[in-house]
């Protein structure tokens, strides 16, 4: 398994990477192509994307941005056993999850997740088990900061309330 990390003033990045998983997690912008490129075979039919964008609006109150944070270091070992689970459990090519850190702006995403196999309908079931595992245990916590200033910290899980903070 090869680890990198990489520290710029503008970019840092750990990442995981072992035969057909690639894990990161970064405070850069996040490339679609790039992601959807690290999973590309050509045994596979079929890649499958998924986008998390941070939407402008959370139960009625208009979101100004996220800010993400992780323990980095539990968050990509965590990453990789759900990915090599995967792609064990459904004979995919490739699975790359990327996850934003820092602020992300509304319109932007936060988490990328590419997975790619034979047939499409592993490729679906697959991104999809993928994404809810993250949700679920992935060590990756939000903060929604709402236009006026107030922020809810959240786990980083549909519908799972936070508590304002100031």
């Amino acid at each position: 398994m090869a680890t990198t990390t990489t520290d710029t003033p503008q970019t840092q990045v750990s990442s995981l990477s072992q035969e057909g998983c690639y894990i990161a997690l970064t405070s850069s912008p996040l490339n679609i192509q790039s992601v959807m490129d690290r999973v590309r075979s050509p045994q596979a039919g079929a890649i499958v994307l998924f986008a998390g964008t941070t939407r402008d609006s959370f139960d009625n109150e208009p979101v100004k941005e996220l800010q993400y944070t992780a323990y980095a270091p539990l968050a990509l070992r965590t990453m990789q056993d759900i990915a090599a689970a995967l792609r064990a459990k459904h004979g995919l090519k490739g699975i790359a999850m990327v996850h934003r850190l820092g602020v992300v702006p509304v319109g932007e995403e936060s988490i990328l997740i590419a997975v790619s196999a034979p047939h499409r309908q592993a490729a679906w079931r697959a991104g999809e088990e993928a994404l809810e595992e993250c949700k679920a245990r992935v060590e990756v916590w939000k903060r929604e900061e709402f236009e006026g200033g107030e922020g809810v910290w959240r786990a980083n899980r549909d519908g799972a309330k936070g508590e304002r903070v100031g």
